[in-house]
This record gives C-alpha cells, sequence and structure tokens, in this order.
C-alpha cells in the first residue's frame, strides 16, 4: 500500500467519528509578538493528548477478526503507545505496549490506565524495536510502527486535511518530525490540496536524522532532549522519500530554544505542549522574519509533558524572564536588618518566596551573616528598580552569580 491523497481522504472518513477535529486558533499574543498571522492545531487536545491516536486508530480499523483477537503491539516512547493502548481497549483488542526505560513516568502510566500491559525494555525506540518485533512473533500479536506504515501516516495526514477545511489561506505549515510519519502524511495531504503551500519540518538538534536526510549531511543522533516524542534515530527511508519530493524545508531548534518555546505557549497561550511542539514553535522564532505577513500553522502535536519537568521549566522561565529573581546579601549580624529589606521589597511591589539566613559558613566573616531572598517580581526591570534601592539604603548584595 502507498500513501495518496486518496488513501489520507478515506482514512480521514474512518476515523473521523472516533477522534478529535481539534480547533485549530489563532494564537494571539505569539502572532503579535512574532510578526506574523500564528495559528496553532491543538492536537494535545486528542482523546489521548497527542496527534498519535490518529494513525493508531486508522491501523486498528483495518485488522480482521483473527488479528483482533490475537491483540496488537506497539514500540513507543509514550503518545503513539497511547493511541494504540485508548483505541485498542475501545475496540476490544488486547494490547501489549513496549517502552523504554526512561520514559516519563506520566506516559507509562496512561498507557497502563488505557489498558495496555506495559514492558519496559531498552533505552530508547530503536532499541526496543527488535525486541518488540520478537515478543510480537512469539506472541502473535500484529505489530504497529509508530509511523514506518502508510496507513498510519494516512491517519497522520488528517490533520492536514483538518487544518486546511479549518483555514485555506494558510500561506505554511510547520511540522515536528521524528520518524517522519506525521509530516509525509501532512505533506501529501497539504499540497494535494494546495500545491503552493510551504510545509517546514522541525527537529531537535541532538536528534536531527531526518533533516541529515534532506539537506545530505551527517546526523546528530545523541545527548538527551526535550522533545522525547521525536527523538528518533532511524526514520522511515520510505517517509524520508515523500519528505524530499513534498517538504520545503526542515529547521532544528537547541534545547534551550525548545524550552522557551514551551513556556511560551503556556504563558502566553494557556497551553501545555510536549518538547516536540516546543521544537515547532523555536524553529519559527528562530526565523520570525521569513513569515513576515504570511498565516502559519503550527501543529501542537502533544501535550504529555511530564508535570515534575513542566514544574522546573515553569520556574526556570519565571527566573529568565526575571519574575523570580534571588538576592545574595553580605549583612553585618545585628537585628533589624531582614525586616528592612523585606520592607523596601514590599513597598516596591514584589514579594519574597523564600528566606534562607546563616552564619555558620566559613565564607561568611564571624561578625557578618549571609542572607538569601528569592524575590517575585514583575520583569528584570522590576528586579533592577528594587536592587538600586537596596543599593542606596547601604546594603551589598549580588543576583545570583553577580559579583557584589
Amino acid at each position: 500500500m502507498t500513501l495518496t491523497p486518496a488513501l489520507i481522504r478515506s482514512t480521514h472518513a474512518a476515523i473521523a467519528p472516533d477522534t478529535v477535529r481539534t480547533p485549530l486558533v489563532r494564537a494571539a499574543r505569539l502572532s503579535m509578538q512574532l510578526g506574523f498571522d500564528l495559528y496553532l492545531k491543538l492536537e494535545n487536545l486528542q482523546h489521548t493528548n497527542a496527534f498519535k491516536a490518529r494513525g493508531a486508530l486508522a491501523k486498528l480499523l483495518t485488522l480482521d477478526a483473527n488479528q483482533r483477537a490475537a491483540g496488537v503491539i506497539a514500540c513507543s516512547a509514550g503518545n503513539h503507545a497511547q493511541g494504540v493502548a485508548y483505541h485498542a481497549t475501545r475496540l476490544g483488542i488486547p494490547s501489549v505496549i513496549v517502552m523504554p526505560e526512561g520514559t516519563p513516568f506520566n506516559k507509562v502510566k496512561r498507557t497502563g490506565d488505557f489498558g495496555a500491559e506495559v514492558v519496559l525494555h531498552g533505552t530508547g525506540f530503536d532499541e526496543s524495536v527488535a525486541f518488540t518485533l520478537d515478543l510480537a512473533e512469539r506472541r502473535g500479536l500484529t505489530f504497529i510502527h509508530p509511523f514506518d506504515d502508510p496507513v498510519v501516516a494516512a491517519g497522520q495526514g488528517s490533520v492536514a486535511l483538518e487544518m486546511l477545511e479549518q483555514n485555506p489561506d494558510l500561506d505554511v505549515i510547520v511540522v515536528p518530525v521524528g520518524g517522519g510519519g506525521l509530516i509525509a502524511g501532512m505533506a501529501t495531504a497539504a499540497k494535494d490540496m494546495k500545491p503552493d503551500i510551504e510545509i517546514v519540518g522541525a527537529q531537535a538538534e541532538y536528534f536531527d536524522a531526518v533533516k541529515a536526510a534532506f539537506d545530505g549531511t551527517s546526523p546528530h543522533t545523541t545527548g538527551t532532549t526535550l522533545a522525547e516524542g521525536i527523538a528518533v534515530r532511524a526514520p522511515s527511508p520510505t517517509n524520508i522519500e515523500i519528505i524530499r519530493n513534498t517538504v520545503d524545508r526542515i529547521d532544528e531548534a537547541s534545547e534551550a530554544e525548545i524550552e522557551d518555546a514551551i513556556f511560551d505557549l503556556l504563558s502566553h497561550e494557556k497551553l501545555v505542549a510536549e518538547g516536540a511542539a516546543g521544537a515547532g514553535l523555536a524553529v519559527l522564532k528562530n526565523n520570525a522574519e521569513r513569515y513576515a505577513g504570511k498565516q502559519v500553522g503550527l501543529v501542537v502535536c502533544g501535550g504529555n509533558i511530564d508535570s515534575r519537568m513542566l514544574s522546573t521549566l515553569i520556574l526556570r522561565g519565571l527566573v529568565r524572564d526575571g519574575r523570580i529573581t534571588r538576592l545574595i546579601f553580605k549583612l553585618d549580624d545585628r537585628p533589624g536588618q531582614l525586616a528592612q529589606i523585606a520592607a523596601i521589597i514590599g513597598e516596591a511591589g514584589a514579594n519574597v518566596v523564600e528566606v534562607i539566613h546563616q552564619r555558620m559558613m566559613q565564607s561568611v566573616a564571624l561578625k557578618q551573616a549571609e542572607l538569601e531572598v528569592v524575590i517575585e517580581a514583575r520583569d528584570a526591570g522590576h528586579v533592577e528598580q528594587i536592587t538600586d534601592t537596596l543599593r542606596e539604603a547601604g546594603f551589598a548584595l549580588r543576583i545570583g552569580s553577580e559579583a557584589v
């Protein structure tokens, strides 16, 4: 079977009754900042909070009665796993999901909650897939590949059909890229509907195998990435060939840029997005001038980010924005110092979040004390006003690692 526009349309019709037609919304604040109209396709609102449910259901619907009775197996870092588990259980099909060790706990738990038998094996998709294929053969299960299957890619391609139905005036669509199934399906569908539309892929710089194949360069496939959902070392050769013929460009983003983008989606648009979606916004921010005056669609491909990681990311984002800052004082060890500092901070309209006062460390002179005060302010400019006022009052302080 070959991935074609006709297959994508028929697949969309088959899965539409049991998938969410997710909204395409204009990101008002980000559009103002970036200088072009940005539209977000909210696949994080899909049943399993990711687009992968589309392709998983598409494949499950093609199974015969014997295959359904025997069950299915999949190998995934999380989103494909949840999509297969959710729809398999809903259809009465037993499912086994092999997940790499170190997969975020929330993805493991949710996959099990959807009714799948979860097996943890390997350190990544590429190490886990051989084990998965062997287990499938031993137990007589049908293997559902997350991206190297035309039916699965056709299911993912339905995202583009909906986006261009929801806004036919889109000039560009940006798609996060891992194994290539989503962008291959979407590019095939979008170019058929609107041949002059620009399709841009987004990858994490540590896992850029598709970009390397597209550009004819050597891939980077080491390190860890916040965008673990697209951390694929060996993308599908079939998808790469489709990408070469239908995709205009593939850009990459650093880990810091992906982190910033996730924080932007949360703080500006109140959307929880995982790292793969962050890579998409990051490449747009890096090339904003290229899209000036255009209407750009971005697939927010999933929202399954680990809650602990998200909380840390939020705090780091607040620190970068200057909204949370650590002030370190060297004080004479006498009464009233802390009260005076707190009063100045309060009068300036900031909030004291945490206070650490110590005089026992050898780095502090015997008649002095060191005071750390974590404050919440409006922005970096507000922090500068507060520190200026404190210094004018005679306090020696530094911000983070700055010198006194």
